[in-house]
Parts: C-alpha cells; sequence; structure tokens
C-alpha cells in the first residue's frame, strides 16, 4: 500500500494560492476521495494536510493541501508559514487561481515557486463559475507556463491535471531511485555492518539500514549483516570477497581496519548522501572542518526529532570528534525536524544527518541554502569519515 512507502522517498505535490480558489476541493478531485474539508468560508483550511496516494506510474505520492498564502492576521501569519515549509520539501506545485483570475499576488507566488526551483503548473480552477480570461492564459503562455482550466464537477479535466501532474514530475522521480544497487551485481554478497548501540530502536534496524537491506534482496544479491565486532571473522569465513561493505558510520574507523583494502568500502550515511543530495557538495563541504577556529558555530541538522540519548551521535558523538580532531573550542547549534534557520550566514559550517526522512527535494534546497550564504554543508556520515581519516576510502566506489 502507497501509506507504507516511507515519508521521505514519496512525491510530494503541493496545492498553493489564495483562499477560497478551490484547492481542498480539488486535492479531493484527484484523490477520488474526500479527504480535505471543503467550505464557502474562506480559510477553512488552516495546516497543510497531507493526503497519501498511488499515482501510477510515479508510485506513493503525497499531496499537500495548504493554507491560503494571503490569509490575514496573527493566525494566518502562522499558517503561511507552515505552508511555506511545505514549499521548502516540495517537488511540484500547483498554483491554483479562482474566479478573480492572475493578479499580483499569483505572480509573485509564481516568482517565489520558481526561485525555489520547484516546477510547477497553473489551475483555473471553478471553471463551472466563470471561465479564464484569454489575458491570464496568454500571459502563461509567453512564460511558458503550463495551465490547465478545470472544474471539480467535470472528471474529465480534473483527469487532465492529474495527466500533467505525472508530465511534469521530477524524472528521476519517474526512475527507480538507487541506493547501492549500482555497487553489485545479481548473486553477490554485500556485508552491511550493523552495530547496536543506545540510539538503535528497540526491536528493529533504523530505515537507512532497511532501506539498503531491500534493495540488496530486491536484486538479488545476498545481504550478510553483522556487528562490527564480527566483521574480520565474517569475511574470513567467506569463500569469496563481497561485492561491497556497508558500515554504519560510528564504526567507520574500526571496520575499515578490518576490511582488506581490495574490497570496497563505504557508510550508510554516504549512500544517502548520494541518494538524497549531492555526494560531490557534501564531500567539498567536509574541507570546511579543517579551518574551523576558536568560537566558530556549527550547525548540526536533523530531519527527525528523537529522544537524545547518553551518547547522541548530532548532539555528542560528532561534536566531541571534531573538537578532538580541531583541537578548537566550538559551539554546536542542534535543528530538528523541518525547521531550518533563516540565518544560515551565522554558521561556519552545517553537518546534516543522512536525510533518510526528507525527499531529495527538501535535502538538495537545504544544501543550495547554504550555498547561497556562503556556508559549507556536509552530512554526519561524510564528516565523521573525515575526522576519523578514512574519507578517502568510503567515497572510493562513487564516481566523484
Amino acid at each position: 500500500m502507497s501509506n507504507k512507502a516511507p515519508r521521505g522517498v514519496r512525491l510530494v505535490i503541493t496545492l498553493v494560492g489564495k483562499r477560497n480558489v478551490g484547492k481542498s476541493s480539488l486535492i479531493n478531485a484527484i484523490a477520488g476521495q474526500d479527504v480535505a474539508i471543503v467550505s464557502d468560508h474562506p480559510g477553512t483550511t488552516t495546516d497543510p494536510v497531507p493526503k497519501h496516494y498511488e499515482l501510477l506510474p510515479l508510485g506513493p505520492v503525497t499531496f499537500y493541501d495548504t493554507a491560503g498564502l494571503d490569509d490575514v492576521g496573527e493566525v494566518g501569519e502562522l499558517r503561511v508559514k507552515a505552508t511555506n515549509k511545505i514549499l521548502m520539501r516540495t517537488d511540484l506545485a500547483l498554483i491554483v487561481v479562482g474566479e478573480d483570475g492572475l493578479t499580483d499576488y499569483e505572480v509573485e507566488l509564481m516568482n517565489r515557486v520558481s526561485k525555489l526551483e520547484i516546477p510547477y503548473m497553473v489551475v483555473f480552477n471553478k471553471n463551472d463559475l466563470k471561465e479564464p480570461v484569454e489575458a491570464d492564459m496568454d500571459y502563461c503562455r509567453r512564460k511558458g507556463i503550463p495551465f490547465y482550466r478545470t472544474s471539480t464537477l467535470e472528471s474529465a479535466s480534473v483527469d487532465e491535471v492529474k495527466a500533467a501532474v505525472i508530465d511534469l514530475a521530477p524524472e528521476e522521480m519517474k526512475r527507480e531511485p538507487v541506493l547501492a544497487g549500482d555497487l553489485f551485481d545479481e548473486g553477490d554478497w554485500v556485508v552491511c555492518v550493523v552495530p547496536i548501540d543506545l540510539a538503535a530502536p528497540k526491536g528493529r534496524l533504523i530505515l537507512p539500514q532497511v532501506q539498503v537491506l531491500r534493495e540488496i534482496l530486491d536484486r538479488d544479491a545476498v545481504g550478510v549483516t553483522v556487528k562490527e565486532r564480527e566483521i574480520e571473522e565474517t569475511l574470513m569465513s567467506m569463500k569469496r570477497d563481497p561485492a561491497l561493505v556497508i558500515t554504519d558510520s560510528q564504526v567507520v574507523m574500526s571496520v575499515a581496519g578490518d576490511v582488506p583494502d581490495e574490497i570496497p568500502l563505504t557508510t550508510f550515511s554516504t549512500l544517502f548522501a548520494r541518494y538524497k543530495g549531492d555526494l560531490a557538495s557534501l564531500v567539498e563541504g567536509a574541507a570546511a572542518i579543517d579551518s574551523l577556529q576558536d568560537g566558530d558555530t556549527v550547525l548540526m541538522g536533523e530531519a527527525c526529532s528523537h529522544h537524545p540519548v547518553a551518547d547522541d551521535i548530532g548532539k555528542v558523538k560528532i561534536p566531541r570528534w571534531i573538537r578532538q580532531y580541531t583541537g578548537k573550542d566550538i559551539n554546536f547549534v542542534m535543528y530538528s525536524g523541518h525547521d531550518f534557520p533563516d540565518d544560515l550566514e551565522r554558521f561556519k559550517l552545517v553537518i546534516h544527518c543522512g536525510a533518510c526522512m526528507l525527499n531529495r527535494s527538501e535535502m538538495l534546497r537545504r544544501i543550495k541554502e547554504c550555498q547561497r550564504n556562503g556556508v559549507p554543508v556536509t552530512n554526519y556520515g561524510v564528516a565523521i569519515s573525515k575526522v576519523q581519516g578514512v574519507l578517502d576510502r568510503v567515497i572510493k566506489p562513487f564516481d566523484i
């Protein structure tokens, strides 16, 4: 079922526009279900409402019904802020236009979405009440903006919008995403090193490990899962070398010492740096660790909120390792979930988690936002490999 897909691998499609232009009705029509509250009263939708849906051939997607971006008052400002957060992780946007047609507001909204490099289309809604004027459609034609006329009362026009969403989706979302599958072949052995520490969820593995293991099985390879203290004995007992060893970054230095140089080695977090972001940029960002000075502030970004344990990787381990590596008194600030600071320029470096709970669009936008502010950015696993002295080895399997 589509609602079983990990949140971070769903295509996010967001409906934005003024209040009472029919965003909720349109999302209900696309989904074929009453999933959003519909009312003639402006501002019925208060917070972004997700709807999980199977949109073939794209697979699992999430539609977001958002509050009108022209909402007013103190509460309205909070609603608009929540909508803007959703835009940061949007893969594709539908700018919904009501009976008033295109105004300066919609033009500004198009500029905002374009600045975020989000593919979008304009949907002239409520055609049963009023057809869009020719001048508005000409504006879209001149700008090369795809547009569609629809009424939620007419299934044919809704189906046309649905087909357009599929066509406009990023090409990478139409392909089967690859975590590590291009690094081994059918029948190969792949060894996964999974330490069980205080941060490990009780009774299960963390999402990156689960996704990698599933990919190994899907590609008809053989996955062997061991703890770090078992890796050397495991390799000695194998009749042939594995095609790849993938380890948790926290034990990468000890595992690197136990895995012969001729066997390719990388980390789960490095795989996710490629899968969810831009590995080359994150490797380049790690070089900034060498130039950190006393009093510098480093942002630690995590995509999910969790209760920190005594030896938390983001709050404790990485800061400790970096202070030991640099010999400098560095300040570390933690941001969790979908919050990301607006004042990035005050940080000397951003170290982000593997982003297993973000989609690729949001992670790439975070990377670009850091670059736009002149702030180097890397991720947990790459930073750990850097300070442990094994970065060159863990990125060797990749062509960067």
